[in-house]
């Protein structure tokens, strides 16, 4: 999922909002860019609370962190593994109509298709949340929060056994890389652009991509609330696991 997603589902799993939920709900996706592979970090999210759990915002921020991961199953599982009792999560599922409209929109082979038309459904899920509250708000609060940032950047060092800088820039660049306001299907194809010619060197069709992001914003909008709901108890249940 997206960075607004994540901050709406953590606040509904563990029903408060603060500057370390904000953080830790979209922690596992900056882990990536200070150099922690993405298995770790998504997979990570019991060991990283043990250590950060004597701090009271620290605790929040590690919470916020097991919302969105793999293991134990946060939104990530739900949308992207597996989404019981369907072959795949959420957003694969949704992507499958999308897959031979993605690959010629996005001028990339027939293998990347379905992960990329999973992209297009997250983007469309991001449209619909952006819409129903102050999510980019909440993150844009975060990221000025330089104390908070700097204690992250610390424990996070240690824990990860890389020290407090990479963090620290990290931190600092993320907010240039996605929409802190309510993005728009340009905005969000203008940027996952970028994204594609830095990662693969493939330059897409801006306008056909944000015109399948709008069609898989409706296509998610008649069920989307109750797949967030059915996550969130699920999470709730190993929150209640980690929290004697």
């Amino acid at each position: 999922m997206f960075p607004q997603a994540h901050v709406y589902f953590a606040g509904v799993v563990l029903e408060k909002m603060s500057d370390a939920v904000a953080l830790g709900s979209i922690f596992p996706d900056m882990a990536i860019g200070a150099g922690v592979n993405r298995d770790v970090s998504h997979n990570s999210g019991l060991e990283m609370f043990d250590f950060l759990k004597q701090d009271s915002e620290l605790r929040d921020f590690a919470l916020a962190n097991i919302t969105h991961g793999v293991t134990p199953g946060g939104l990530d599982y739900y949308g992207d593994e597996k989404n019981p009792p369907y072959e795949k999560g959420y957003c694969f599922e949704k992507g499958r109509a999308l897959v031979e409209v993605t690959i010629r929109a996005c001028n990339i082979p027939p293998e990347m298709g379905w992960w990329k038309a999973h992209n297009i459904v997250e983007m469309g899920i991001e449209m619909q949340v952006s819409s129903s509250g102050e999510y980019g708000g909440y993150l844009y609060s975060a990221f000025q929060n330089r104390e908070l940032v700097a204690d992250i950047s610390e424990r996070l060092g240690e824990f990860y056994r890389v020290g407090s800088l990479p963090f620290a820039r990290r931190m600092s660049s993320f907010p240039s890389y996605i929409d802190l306001s309510a993005p728009t299907a340009e905005s969000l194809a203008v940027k996952y652009g970028f994204q594609m010619q830095y990662k693969h060197s493939i330059g897409i069709n801006i306008k056909e991509v944000a015109k399948l992001i709008t069609l898989a914003s409706e296509m998610v909008e008649e069920d989307i609330d109750d797949f967030f709901l059915s996550a969130a108890r699920r999470v709730k249940k190993i929150i209640g696991h980690v929290i004697p």
